[in-house]
């Protein structure tokens, strides 16, 4: 049994019985023996199991890296479904795009954006990666290849969207990119002492930016945080000169080096930081990939891993819901150093399990201390489904079926389109009978 597939947070530790390839797009799907079940596994940058199929396989898409069509007139590319995003911004970023909406990583397949329906720090402004998607090509099981678009397929292409992998596939992606001038971001920073603060700045960004996202202290009830607005800058900036730095965690520490003293101190000093007074020109990499800069950053959790935790709450609710999730970690003494708050806009999601939707989204990581982290993220559920909320599959390791039936009420529609030999960890948790 194989155990070196693993998710980006470590949890859970699983094996499988077979790791398989897909050396082309125009092959067919590798598929294990007999009526095993297999799952899309990308560059393993999704938290907990949607990516993993414990003791059955997964079929690495790495290898469909190739890009097939870019049209720089009008800013639209085609590629494989395992090119990574750090691929499409070396090429389209110096002939002016941009991708349309990006994680907080630029190491994710394009593949798994769809899966996921991920989303960014412009979601007010411009939705889901989804909402960009034009068509893709989906490989089934029995060698079928289906065009998917929102005019060809329609369901087929809504039930993939956000659909974990289990429908398929992907071997190629078509989607829209945003014009840009140059590869730098016009930022503003706003420091903030409470929640109450946080909404006001936040609306009032919202109107004026592109992009914005906060970080908190959890350590604290009260909510203080940062909030970082920008927008693509304009050709006529003055452009500072960026060199790419470096860095890495060398090796698995035995411990996780996040505990409620280096928490406390490492936010009293981000939250004490010198900020810019007036607006800044950043570049694109650190304002939207500040941890990619540290490679294995995952690896300052220690060999048991952490959780992330990433839940939405509707709008009526969100500031009462947010404030009492500050509260329970704050009282835990287990909060997040890597603690985000924003807004989801009232664009429509194209898929039929994606996450985003209108209201407030946060998402923290949290060292895995066993039981004990386990009961903090119980009674954070409580808080969620009691406000009509939900919390996000692809960052997700523990989910209840309840939890995810509440969050997800259209789940049912997914069940005629997930092809019979795809399966992973994530779904058959979420679906094994309870009592």
């Amino acid at each position: 049994m194989r155990d070196d597939i693993k998710s980006w947070n470590r949890l859970p530790a699983v094996g499988h019985q077979h790791v398989l390839d897909i050396p082309a797009r125009t092959a067919r799907l590798p598929l294990p023996p007999g009526a095993e079940t297999c799952i899309p596994f990308g560059n393993g940058r999704s938290y907990g199991d949607v990516c993993l199929n414990p003791d059955a396989a997964v079929i690495r898409t790495r290898a469909l890296d190739h890009m097939i069509a870019f049209d720089r007139e009008h800013g639209r590319i085609t590629c494989e479904g395992g090119v990574i995003l750090a691929d499409i911004l070396e090429l389209v970023t110096p002939q002016g795009w941009f991708p349309p909406v990006t994680p907080g990583t630029r190491f994710v397949t394009v593949g798994g954006c769809v899966a996921n329906d991920v989303h960014g720090k412009n979601h007010h402004d411009t939705g889901s990666f989804g909402n960009h998607v034009r068509s893709f090509e989906l490989l089934r099981s029995d060698g079928q290849r289906l065009t998917c678009s929102a005019e060809q397929n329609a369901d087929w292409f809504a039930a993939t969207i956000g659909g974990l992998g289990l429908t398929g596939l992907i071997t190629q992606v078509t989607f829209d990119l945003l014009p840009v001038a140059n590869p730098f971001m016009v930022t503003q920073a706003y420091r903030f002492s409470t929640l109450d603060e946080f909404w006001h700045l936040n609306a009032r960004a919202e109107r004026e930016w592109p992009y914005t996202v906060a970080w908190i202290d959890c350590t604290r009830q009260s909510g203080r945080g940062i909030l970082f607005a920008g927008q693509h800058a304009p050709p006529q900036a003055e452009l500072p000169v960026w060199k790419s730095r470096h860095r890495t965690v060398p090796v698995d520490l035995p411990f996780s080096c996040i505990n409620s003293l280096s928490l406390k101190a490492f936010n009293e000093v981000y939250y004490r930081q010198k900020l810019p007074r007036d607006r800044y020109v950043a570049h694109y990499a650190p304002y939207f990939y500040p941890l990619d800069a540290i490679e294995n950053w995952n690896r300052i959790y220690g060999t048991r891993g952490f959780y992330q935790y990433q839940c939405v709450l509707p709008p009526h609710v969100s500031a009462d819901g947010v404030a009492e999730l500050m509260r329970q970690i704050a009282r835990s003494g287990m909060g997040s150093f890597l603690a985000v708050l924003k807004t989801f806009g009232t664009r429509p999601a194209m898929g039929t399990l994606s996450f985003p939707r209108p209201g407030a989204t946060l998402a923290l990581d949290f060292p895995n201390m066993g039981e004990k982290t386990l009961q903090l993220l119980n009674r954070l559920d409580s808080i969620v489904a009691s406000a009509g909320g939900a919390l996000y599959p692809a960052k997700d390791a523990r989910m209840s079926g309840a939890m995810f039936r509440r969050g997800f009420p259209q789940w049912e529609k997914m069940l005629p389109f997930i092809d019979p030999r795809f399966s992973s960890g994530f779904w058959r948790r979420v679906n094994k009978p309870e009592g």
